[in-house]
């Protein structure tokens, strides 16, 4: 959603937002690793080791090798291509920030590194070492205010981060959004708004 917001002010067109919402997601392609160990798991009848997984996330697609490559792939699906490039490498390092700051596992060791010129170059590698928890209280808080400035955007300029996905599903969210707000407000804004 943060990708989304990103590109709901640096672009114009849906489809050029989608492909710059598109590289703030694409970094965690290199935790499809997990599919594979599924299946694994489920033709041997072994427990799930999630070896794939574990070896190749935050490791093939977190660094400036795979940001170049998605910046240049998406830039060649858009319309202002340059415009899109900028912000497609923008959006995937903001996936990197929030996996630096706030992608911990359970335990307080359990940090996830960023191998920023991997799979290329081995260094260099970052991590904080007051990470948070994915699923800590940072991560909440972060995503309820995205959300809510998500939500204003869709009601302001008449589309939404459900544009990713589908255009008639957006406007009939939109529409949604819209019809709450007037009946939040006793009716007094007008139905188009």
């Amino acid at each position: 959603m943060g990708s989304w917001l990103v590109a709901a002010v640096a672009v114009k067109n849906p489809r050029d937002r989608r492909l710059v919402t598109l590289a703030g997601i694409l970094p965690d392609a290199d935790g499809l690793g997990i599919v594979a160990d599924i299946f694994q798991a489920l033709a041997s009848g072994r427990e799930t080791s999630f070896q794939n997984y574990a070896r190749f996330h935050h490791l093939w697609c977190h660094g400036w090798p795979a940001a170049l490559v998605f910046a240049v792939v998406l830039a060649g699906f858009a319309r202002q291509r340059w415009r899109v490039a900028l912000w497609c490498l923008v959006t995937f390092h903001l996936h990197l920030l929030c996996d630096l700051l706030g992608s911990r596992g359970p335990a307080p060791a359990d940090l996830w590194p960023i191998c920023y010129g991997e799979p290329l170059f081995h260094h260099p590698i970052w991590f904080w070492k007051h990470q948070w928890r994915l699923d800590g209280w940072q991560n909440m808080v972060i995503f309820l205010v995205v959300f809510a400035l998500a939500i204003g955007v869709a009601l302001r300029r008449g589309f939404s981060f459900v544009e990713v996905f589908s255009r008639r599903a957006d406007a009939v969210f939109v529409r949604v959004l819209r019809q709450w707000r007037t009946r939040l407000s006793g009716g007094n804004e007008s139905r188009g708004a």
